[in-house]
């Protein structure tokens, strides 16, 4: 059976096979965390995007954690530089009227200082800029904290257009490490560019995994694959993605859920498992 509790980067960044995803907890963040820790977790999201995450209580429980003996070296740390589109006007981590370069220093020293860190493992565009000589500057200087170890790689979210990714990865001294986007059907599951992804060694993350697919989780081959192994539908699919090199967040609360979550590498998907879930893809 694989059991493959990380999967190397082209930089040599060790990613957790689950991610535990941060967004939307507001003030309940830094309990989350710690438990999901806790219980075994081993990477960690989250964004300089006050509007949606609580980064200062993800710094908070790291630091909780290294007072029990959790390393911050021991864990996978990502954050994202989130462009002006996407952030609440009121609550901006970094000055708006100055150049892109200057915007993404400031949110990155922000985040060092939210997360009570001196570098994190990957720094990610939060989405794509347009237009895209200025999205180029953005990756210009994100390159530029890459090369004064800030961040150990770079990567970029919310990039479905693949002829963009590709002149992203064409333009860049620094290639992108990890592209994370949402897996759901309204982008046919990113299927062409996650192959892209694999030619290229650059590694998929997908989120909104569980809730973009109920019809998915409830299909009877799902459920039939799940009975076989005595696990939950949800366990299949995260372990589906992992059989075939994407690396899954996921930001449940339950205690109960996140057990499960951490138990998907106890069980293996034959080949003709794998092929009846991708055929749900189709």
């Amino acid at each position: 059976m694989e059991d493959k509790k990380y999967i190397t980067s082209a930089y040599g960044v060790k990613i957790p096979f689950l991610i535990y995803g941060t967004a939307w907890k507001k003030n309940y963040t830094g309990f989350m965390v710690e438990k999901a820790v806790l219980e075994g977790f081993a990477g960690i999201d989250t964004a300089a995007q006050p509007k949606h995450y609580n980064e200062a209580q993800v710094g908070e429980a790291l630091a909780k954690l290294q007072e029990q003996g959790i390393k911050r070296e021991s864990l996978y740390l990502q954050t994202k530089f989130t462009p002006l589109s996407g952030q609440d006007p009121n609550l901006i981590p970094y000055d708006k009227n100055l150049p892109i370069e200057v915007q993404i220093f400031q949110s990155f020293e922000n985040s060092k200082k939210n997360l009570q860190t001196s570098y994190v493992d990957t720094l990610i565009l939060h989405s794509p800029i347009d237009p895209y000589p200025v999205m180029l500057r953005a990756w210009k200087a994100m390159e530029s904290i890459q090369e004064a170890k800030g961040a150990l790689q770079l990567g970029i979210s919310n990039c479905y257009d693949l002829e963009l990714l590709k002149q992203l990865y064409a333009d860049a001294t620094i290639k992108p490490a990890v592209v994370q986007n949402r897996f759901y059907k309204e982008s046919n599951y990113d299927k062409e560019l996650r192959e892209w992804c694999v030619q290229n060694n650059i590694i998929y993350q997908s989120f909104w995994t569980l809730t973009a697919n109920p019809h998915i989780l409830g299909h009877e081959s799902m459920t039939s694959i799940a009975q076989t192994h005595n696990r939950t539908p949800e366990q299949i699919l995260f372990r589906y993605l992992n059989q075939s090199g994407v690396t899954p967040l996921t930001g449940t609360t339950s205690k109960t859920h996140i057990q499960e979550d951490l138990k998907i590498l106890e069980f293996e998907l034959s080949s003709d498992e794998l092929n009846s879930i991708s055929d749900l893809l189709d």
